[in-house]
C-alpha cells in the first residue's frame, strides 16, 4: 500500500473516508473543518449534534476519532479528530500521532478502502509544518505495518498549501 500525498482541496477527494480535523466541539470550526461542514451540507452538522447529545457530550476528547455520514461530500463517510492545541500547551507528539492512528482505525473498522487525510495540526492549532508531517507520517507507516489485512488500500495526505505539501514529502522520501 502507498502513503501519498497531493495538493487539492480535501472536500473534493472520492475516497471512502475524509477525515476531518475537527475542534471537540464537533459542530464546524475553521480552516479544515469549516470547509468539510460547508461542503457536507446541513446534515454533517445534525449528525455531529446528535454525536454530543448521545455520546460525546463534553466532546470529543483530543486524539480520538468519530465516524458521520459524508452526506454531500463525495465520500462515504467523514471521521473526525480533533488534534492538540499547541497554543494550549498540548505539545506532545503522541496526542497528535493519536489523531491519525485513531481515524486509521476507525476507516479500517468502517471497511474503508480509501482514506483522505489532512495535516491536522498544521493549522490553527499551531504545530510546525515539518514536525506535523514527520509525526503523521511516522504514525502512518506505524499503523499500516501493524495491519497487514487492513482493507485500506489508498492512503492520501491532502494538503491545502505547497509549504505543507513540501514538508509531507519531504517526510514521506525520508522513510
Amino acid at each position: 500500500m502507498a502513503i501519498a500525498t497531493v495538493l487539492d482541496d480535501i472536500t473534493r477527494q472520492d475516497v471512502d473516508v475524509v477525515v476531518n480535523a475537527a475542534n471537540s466541539t464537533l459542530l464546524g470550526g475553521g480552516g479544515v473543518d469549516g470547509a468539510i461542514h460547508a461542503a457536507a451540507g446541513p446534515g454533517l452538522l445534525a449528525a455531529c449534534r446528535e454525536l454530543r447529545r448521545a455520546t460525546w457530550p463534553q466532546g470529543l476528547p483530543v486524539g480520538r476519532a468519530v465516524a458521520t455520514p459524508a452526506f454531500d461530500l463525495p465520500a462515504r463517510w467523514v471521521v473526525h479528530t480533533v488534534g492538540p492545541n499547541r497554543h494550549r500547551g498540548q505539545d506532545d507528539p503522541a496526542l497528535l500521532a493519536s489523531c491519525f492512528t485513531a481515524s486509521l482505525d476507525v476507516a479500517d473498522g468502517l471497511g474503508a478502502t480509501s482514506i483522505a487525510l489532512p495535516a491536522v495540526g498544521a493549522g490553527v492549532y499551531g504545530w510546525d509544518a515539518t514536525q506535523a508531517a514527520e509525526v503523521a507520517v511516522h504514525a502512518t507507516r506505524s499503523w499500516v505495518d501493524a495491519h497487514p489485512t487492513t482493507p485500506l488500500t489508498t492512503i492520501r495526505f491532502v494538503l491545502f498549501s505547497p509549504r505543507l505539501l513540501a514538508a509531507f514529502e519531504d517526510a514521506l522520501a525520508r522513510g
